[in-house]
């Protein structure tokens, strides 16, 4: 695909934008204790997350358990409460992240957040990181806003930035991600730093690989 500048580029947070695994690992894993669950470490939590946190506490905890609907939302709850409360201990951002966030926003490219994470959640985070970044938007789920993979969030953001998808790029370190980038008609571009592996983000269908947030300015020739 030939080199061009994106007039929007969208991210993904979690493994994106900033390392979050480690408060996301210690929130979970004290909770689903409190029901006599063990713990994962956080390389598997680096397999679980990205599909939003009902899938997460899904994921961390036995199946005969997630049959349990009253049990699923309960722990569901606690946890979001805990990682609510826990959410910065150790979350930063990526080398390079807020750097490359100002440079891209000096070249007149608009900004955007898009994460299955919780709405307020999402918020808190990239408030508290990147409080300097004039995004446009700063998503996460809410009930009424289909998660990614589903495309209708970020081609709303596409529509409120007044730019057609096919000018605009989603970077993400998942294959929902991708599957999302592409779904929308957009550039798909897989964050090798982040939680994934290579082949999951090109089998996904990504565009471009980058190793770090800075490789973004070469990569659009925003330099």
């Amino acid at each position: 695909m030939q080199r061009y500048t994106p007039a929007l580029i969208v991210f993904d947070l979690d493994g994106t934008l900033a390392d979050t695994i480690k408060d996301i690992a210690d929130s979970v894993n004290r909770v689903i204790a409190l029901y006599g669950f063990g713990p994962h470490d956080v390389d598997a939590y680096k397999r679980m997350v990205g599909d939003g946190f009902l899938s997460l506490i899904e994921k961390a905890i036995p199946d005969d358990a997630v049959r349990n609907i009253e049990l699923v939302q309960e722990i569901l709850a606690r946890a979001v409460q805990e990682y609510a409360a826990h959410s910065l201990d150790a979350t930063r951002p990526f080398d390079g992240a807020k750097e490359t966030l100002k440079l891209l926003s000096d070249r007149e490219i608009q900004l955007a957040v898009l994460s299955n994470k919780p709405q307020d959640l999402s918020a808190s985070i990239v408030g508290a990181l990147f409080r300097d970044i004039p995004f446009i938007a700063v998503w996460g789920n809410l009930p009424d806003r289909p998660r990614k993979p589903n495309p209708a969030a970020v081609l709303q953001i596409c529509e409120l930035a007044n730019i057609a998808p096919q000018n605009c790029a989603f970077v993400g370190d998942s294959s929902i991600d991708m599957k999302t980038a592409k779904a929308a008609g957009m550039t798909a571009v897989g964050a090798l730093y982040g939680y994934r592996s290579r082949e999951e983000l090109l089998d996904a269908g990504a565009d471009f690989l980058i190793a770090s947030p800075q490789d973004l300015i070469a990569l659009f020739g925003a330099e």
